[in-house]
């Protein structure tokens, strides 16, 4: 359980796909213009990497080597379009807004990358763990971006309005620079907050100072 736990939470921060391994970023920087589309882009990935972990895991013992990248391709294809027709039939707006992104998933470089490194020699429960610790992990980088950027672009947090009439946007966080500007920012944060884990907590020495 410990193993577990430990692999679930090595996606949200220590292992992050975004922030730490820097993986999958053309699609994050494209759809964090807005909070909506970071939620749905970071649920849709989650869906699709934990469901394509689990498959993988189940059947890795019946997958021929010589085969395998198709065969990966196959079932992440199957859950992106499923997901692609969840958001087609109930989130239209959400759907247009993302475009292309969505069916891009297929070749997202995080889900190829676990499934290949990771789903084809574990177990179920550790694909389980990791699929959501990665895709959480991502989600909530997503979001953040998604935030500053909605807010200093736009004035507004999900399309309500925030500031008065008198509020002029940044335009700057709207363009693909201001993506890029703030993701900098995060992936600064990431490498500051795992510098201060890999440290551990201060030594005293023995009159108690620092």
């Amino acid at each position: 359980m410990k193993r577990i736990f430990e692999i679930f939470t090595n996606g949200l921060v220590k292992e992050n796909p975004l922030l730490i391994l820097m993986i999958g970023l053309c699609s994050s920087l494209a759809v964090t213009t807005s909070v909506a589309n970071g939620i749905g882009m970071g649920l849709a990935l989650t869906f699709v990497l934990t469901a394509s972990e689990v498959v993988i895991s189940l059947f890795k013992k019946l997958i021929p080597t010589s085969v395998r990248i198709p065969i990966f391709i196959i079932v992440i294809a199957a859950f992106t379009t499923i997901i692609d027709y969840v958001l087609q039939a109930y989130f239209q707006g959400l759907s247009k807004a993302m475009g292309v992104f969505i069916p891009l998933i297929v070749v997202n470089c995080i889900i190829m990358g676990r499934a290949e490194g990771f789903a084809s020699k574990e177990s179920l429960g550790a694909v389980v763990a990791d699929g959501l610790g990665m895709g959480l992990g991502y989600t909530w980088v997503l979001i953040g971006i998604s935030l500053i950027r909605e807010i200093l672009g736009n004035g507004s947090i999900l399309d309500v309005a925030l500031f008065g009439d008198n509020f002029t946007p940044i335009l700057f966080f709207a363009l693909p620079a201001g993506g890029f500007f703030v993701f900098a920012l995060f992936i600064s944060l990431g490498l500051l907050i795992k510098s201060i884990q890999a440290k551990g907590p201060v030594q005293r020495d023995k009159a108690g100072c620092c």
